[in-house]
């Protein structure tokens, strides 16, 4: 392949591979995923990665901002939508250093992680079932 013209996946090419992960979930989840919002942002702002102790923005693939499931009670509104955020070059620096897997698979696994927060999930509860990032 000749790469000289090949130019890194934009914004809205991650949030087509993203949305295509949503249109392709199980029924089940399927309805609750399309209440959230989908974001690509370049890279986390200083603030979300303060609150996460995070010192570099490339470790920070994507995040759930949000109220789970789990915890919404009809009795208090919501004021803000639930949103999944994907870091852009956080996912091309991961898709590059890991060199054996394809866009659309990270993307996807990126993507299926933040909804299972969504769902109420813990990272432990996560890491349990997904072995993606070992």
């Amino acid at each position: 392949m000749d790469w000289t013209e090949t130019m890194a996946p934009d914004a809205a090419a991650l949030e087509a591979l993203a949305r295509e992960v949503i249109a392709g979930l199980p029924a089940e989840f399927a309805g609750h995923a399309h209440d959230v919002h989908l974001r690509v942002e370049e890279m986390a702002d200083h603030d979300t990665l303060d609150e996460l102790e995070i010192d570099d923005p490339l470790e920070l693939t994507g995040l759930y901002d949000g109220i789970p499931l789990t915890e919404k009670m009809a009795s208090e509104p919501q004021h803000f939508p639930d949103v999944v955020r994907l870091y852009r070059r956080a996912i091309l620096d991961e898709w590059a250093a890991r060199g054996n897997v394809a866009l659309g698979d990270l993307v996807r696994n990126v993507v299926i992680h933040e909804l299972a927060h969504h769902f109420g999930w813990s990272d432990d509860d996560i890491a349990r079932i997904d072995r993606w990032w070992e």
